[in-house]
């Protein structure tokens, strides 16, 4: 019963997610188009469990080549006990700190994924990039941020900060369903919701790219036959102009009419 339950909340949330982020997921495409086309790299980060959707649109066969996973030590459950990472995204000075040792520049673009956005980590890395000038597009469910209160001394909250957000709709504490003998509510939906909101994201940044007259550098399938000179292709730009993370620091014209020939 439950399970009928959640998948019909699935349903309605997808409807939600088009009715209400599709607009901000076209603008977030926009900017990211445009800061690629002005030659500047795209980071991306989450965590601890909102590392998932960044890490799916990461790497993937299907997926753009410009996209910068950062991955924090700690906050991503590689680490046990699980309340070494609740701790970590909780002291403040860590997200300040490690945003300086990524490199980003001026008219850069990161994507900010936090689902309560109240913790310090997401909150400093949202401040530090909004002071070294970068766009921030945030991910975080607005119901569920704005009902908590920021742990970060500037009582900001990520979502504060961002240049564009998209509200991946999960309720607050995450569980919606109530069963008797279940003491707190179940079903989690922030994971899902936000992989179709980030590859929507995607393939949007795909499209408009492809509008504007550029070869989006599309990640091979490299367990399929018959890729190799595409991938050759994609491995010489990567090798040219990958950043410490392993994705395109820059794109041009130049870089995408060689993957066309």
């Amino acid at each position: 019963m439950l399970a009928k339950k959640y998948i019909e909340h699935a349903y309605k949330l997808l409807d939600e997610i088009q009715e209400i982020t599709l607009p901000n997921i076209e603008k977030a495409a926009e900017l990211i188009v445009d800061a690629v086309e002005n030659g500047h790299t795209i980071y991306a980060w989450g965590g601890p469990h909102s590392s998932l959707p960044v890490q799916d649109i990461y790497e993937r066969a299907g997926g753009l080549a410009i996209l910068n996973c950062i991955i924090t030590p700690g906050l991503t459950y590689e680490v046990n006990p699980i309340k070494v990472g609740m701790y970590l995204e909780r002291i403040e000075g860590y997200g300040s700190f490690f945003f300086d040792k990524i490199g980003a520049e001026k008219g850069d673009v990161i994507i900010l994924v936090s689902t309560s956005g109240r913790n310090p980590f997401p909150v400093e890395m949202a401040i530090s990039a909004k002071k070294a000038g970068l766009i921030i597009i945030g991910m975080t469910s607005m119901k569920y941020s704005q009902e908590v209160e920021s742990r970060h001394s500037s009582g900001k909250k990520m979502f504060e900060l961002c240049d564009v957000v998209l509200d991946n709709r999960a309720e607050p504490g995450e569980g919606f369903m109530e069963y008797k003998g279940i003491p707190q509510k179940v079903g989690p939906t922030s994971g899902w919701t936000g992989i179709v909101i980030l590859q929507s994201l995607m393939v949007e940044v795909a499209q408009l790219m492809a509008d504007r007259g550029i070869t989006p550098p599309v990640r091979f399938a490299g367990n399929m036959p018959g890729q190799e000179e595409y991938r050759k292709k994609i491995f010489e730009l990567l090798s040219k102009n990958s950043t410490k993370f392993g994705a395109l620091k820059s794109y041009t014209k130049d870089d995408a009419l060689k993957i066309k020939k």
